[in-house]
């Protein structure tokens, strides 16, 4: 998937996360993570990031992530969110990932 611009998905409410992306010029991943809970459950939300940019083939960008609690499911569905808005598609390719 290509990120072609910035784009934001998330609310700084209690039990959500924002999320902010941004292209790079290269093919890292530069993520920036702050967590009410980054001691306790810091890598699991590594973890699920990796996995939803491993799935959509996503390199090349900056990820800020701003969590305040959020659940697993909700970080998943922020981070869907915010890649489909990122690259200018409607919606993700879903039955191409089973």
């Amino acid at each position: 998937m290509n990120i072609t611009h910035a784009a934001v998905a998330g609310t700084l409410e209690s039990g959500d996360v924002m999320i902010r992306i941004s292209p790079l010029d290269s093919e890292e991943i530069d993520l920036q993570i702050s967590s009410s809970v980054e001691k306790q459950f810091g890598e699991a939300i590594r973890a699920t990031l990796y996995e939803i940019l491993s799935r959509y083939d996503v390199r090349g960008v900056q990820l800020i992530i701003d969590d305040k609690g959020a659940l697993d499911c909700v970080l998943r569905a922020r981070l869907e969110t915010l890649l489909a808005r990122a690259s200018g598609l409607s919606a993700l390719p879903w039955e191409d990932r089973a």
